[in-house]
């Protein structure tokens, strides 16, 4: 029997970050955003954990991960940038990697030349989006750290692109 996206855990509990991104714009309580976000962290380790351990790991649950991570991200990182927690460079830096994976991919799918390559997590992108999420709570908890934090991110999302693009090119060589 296979499991559809709605009735497998691992995928559930991407979803999740849907509903948590949500969550977290509806309300403004600090408290409450730390909590949302230390949740957020929790499935997004723990659908991975669960899909890999259960043999479970589908290339649906693959996409799906890191689009309700982008998403949940992006959503806390525009309440930051309206509330005036982050300045625009501050939020461009942010969402970088996000914006250039998501070029990548679109490129990766669309121009003819290029052979269709399944997109893993890497672990610079991974890096990047733990540090996203603590920088998510520093705003809350200890917004001095936020400028010493976001070029961390600066220069971890450029090795996450660079990386990522090298993996392109060197998948559209073997074809």
């Amino acid at each position: 029997m296979t499991d559809s996206v709605w009735t497998s855990v691992p995928n559930l509990l991407s979803l999740s970050r849907l509903v948590l991104a949500a969550a977290f714009v509806a309300r403004a309580d600090p408290s409450f955003r730390v909590g949302v976000i230390l949740v957020a962290a929790l499935t997004d380790w723990l659908d991975g954990f669960l899909a890999r351990r259960s043999k479970r790991t589908t290339r649906w649950g693959a996409l799906l991960d890191p689009i309700t991570d982008r998403i949940f991200v992006f959503a806390a990182v525009c309440v930051y940038l309206v509330e005036r927690q982050l300045t625009g460079v501050q939020y461009l830096v942010l969402i970088f990697r996000d914006l250039m994976t998501a070029i990548g991919f679109v490129v990766a799918r669309n121009v003819s030349w290029l052979r269709p390559i399944t997109f893993r997590a890497r672990l610079a992108g991974k890096l990047v989006t733990a540090l996203q999420l603590v920088v998510l709570v520093a705003v809350l908890v200890r917004p001095t750290l936020v400028p010493v934090l976001i070029p961390a991110i600066a220069v971890l999302a450029v090795i996450a692109v660079v990386d990522y693009t090298l993996l392109l090119w060197r998948e559209r060589e073997r074809a």
